[in-house]
């Protein structure tokens, strides 16, 4: 799935000089090497301020704590409902226990189905019931490296002024995506970014990153990335400790300057999967502006909105047999993921939210059909053709 030590090789020295600066400065956690990154990734991701922090994980819950969300849970009166935070039930766990962990409560909304990304319509029909009683935040995430639909957000909330929506990016997987010219993480009031080696802008190690151009959230942020202090052993509230590491930061400075580069590699490598697989002929018609291709024709490619610039975080078919298939590129050698096999509503330690089979079918059936091929900047021609002939074998 992935070579790191392609990527690593041509900047080496690069990296191995950042390390060694920041063992000549004896600064290991924050301190000047952390905040020059947090200023080129503000100007990176168009926000006034950037927070750096432990992981992508700890950003989310950062981000929703800085705006507000969940603190009325713990001074609610008894049987109130507290806040709820609406996100997609198609990604990594990350996204509901961050809200969980703010005190909050997580209410699911269905997939679109050529993006995988959180459905606005959905989301618009759950605002409408019962069921969206409570609701504070839309945290829509930007899947596999694609800005989820954030005009439509916005129209939502500018359409619940009763409400006063918050809208905060889940960026874990779009560090350098956009939506209609504007970056991800200036989208929403706050955004989240993952660092993790995986990620198209990868530490060595865990970090992650809050973006917003709130001067009062970003201070906020700040406090809370550490035990909730302003003033050295002062503590105003209860915070945690998620600062990050200097030498990660470090090593993030040094790849930021190349992830225009990777990410647009990224687009070519992607684009060139559409045509092998086009050439090939088992991919099914492509899904248009309005129609989601189907499994029954074929392997469905990557849809890419219009309005958005993806960065390929993941290249992700649908696959009739996915799983069989899975097990014939393995024999082959070839690696391969699904990304997610278990939609959040159906995770175990999610039960108590009462959500069941059926409930988001959408987001059900990508869970059965997806599957995540080799993708990285350095990837190689051939490797994606032998990729593209082992399916076409497949199939055959």
């Amino acid at each position: 799935m992935l070579e790191f030590s392609r990527q690593f090789a041509p900047i080496r020295e690069e990296i191995l000089d950042a390390i060694a600066r920041v063992c000549d400065s004896q600064t290991f956690i924050l301190g000047p090497r952390v905040s020059e990154f947090e200023t080129s990734a503000a100007v990176a991701c168009a926000a006034s301020f950037a927070i750096g922090c432990a992981s992508g994980t700890d950003a989310l819950w950062l981000a929703l704590a800085a705006a507000g969300i969940g603190n009325s849970a713990s001074s609610s009166p008894a049987g109130a409902v507290s806040d709820a935070v609406v996100t997609s039930p198609f990604s990594f766990f990350a996204s509901a226990s961050a809200i969980l962990r703010a005190g909050a409560r997580p209410l699911f909304a269905d997939i679109d189905s050529r993006t995988f990304n959180l459905s606005p319509a959905a989301v618009a029909e759950l605002l409408r019931s019962s069921a969206g009683r409570g609701v504070k935040a839309i945290l829509p995430v930007h899947l596999y490296g694609q800005c989820a639909d954030w005009s439509a957000f916005e129209t939502i909330a500018q359409n619940h002024p009763g409400l006063s929506l918050i809208l905060i990016e889940d960026a874990a997987q779009a560090f350098g995506a956009s939506w209609d010219g504007r970056p991800a993480g200036s989208l929403g009031a706050a955004a989240a970014f993952s660092f993790y080696p995986t990620k198209n802008l990868a530490a060595m190690g865990d970090a992650g990153l809050v973006t917003t151009s709130d001067p009062h959230l970003a201070d906020r942020a700040r406090s809370l990335r550490a035990h909730g202090m302003t003033r050295r052993y002062y503590h105003d509230e209860v915070g945690w400790n998620s600062r990050l590491d200097a030498i990660q930061a470090a090593i993030l400075q040094v790849k930021l300057r190349y992830l225009p580069l990777w990410n647009q590699q990224r687009r070519e490598r992607a684009a060139r999967y559409d045509q092998l697989f086009v050439d090939s002929g088992i991919a099914a018609a492509p899904a248009t502006s309005s129609t989601a291709a189907s499994t029954k024709d074929g392997i469905v490619l990557p849809f890419t909105d219009p309005r958005a610039t993806h960065v390929f975080h993941q290249y992700v078919i649908r696959a009739p047999h996915r799983d069989a298939l899975r097990d014939h590129l393995t024999a082959h050698g070839i690696g391969s993921e699904i990304y997610y096999p278990v939609p959040l509503h159906l995770q175990a330690s999610l039960k108590e939210l009462g959500y069941k089979l059926g409930d988001f079918p959408q987001a059900e059936l990508a869970a059965a059909e997806v599957l995540a091929l080799p993708i990285y900047p350095e990837l190689r021609d051939d490797e994606q053709q032998t990729v593209v002939e082992a399916i076409r074998s497949f199939y055959a």
